[in-house]
């Protein structure tokens, strides 16, 4: 890979990594435990609950992702960046570029 192609992976690395974190933020706050004392209604309440399980989803989700963009964002400019960590082959650039969080092509990601 040329330098300016690696210049723009950690660019969408670093940009991934802000939203995610920005996500990881909003997340927790919505998973804040609800207090039983709030008189929401019996239903109202349901919901909420079931609205926090999938937040706490989405929540656990964003931080493996952060956890994945930090490793690959060292990992930029290795000899090894790039190439697929199951065939070992070369991982398109459009696919790097819009996962950069990923270590498998297409092929082996499913």
């Amino acid at each position: 890979m040329d330098e300016k192609t690696i210049n723009e992976i950690k660019e969408k690395i670093i940009i991934e990594i802000e939203k995610t974190e920005n996500s990881i933020i909003e997340y927790k706050e919505i998973t804040k435990p609800i207090a039983p004392e709030n008189a929401i209604g019996r239903i109202s309440r349901m919901d909420a609950i079931n609205n926090k399980s999938v937040a706490e989803a989405a929540l656990r989700k964003a931080e493996e992702k952060l956890s994945k963009l930090k490793y690959m964002l060292k990992q930029v400019g290795e000899d090894d960046f790039g190439i697929c960590a199951k065939c070992k082959k070369q991982i398109p650039i459009g696919r790097i570029l819009l996962m950069p969080q990923s270590r498998y092509c297409v092929n082996c990601a499913s």
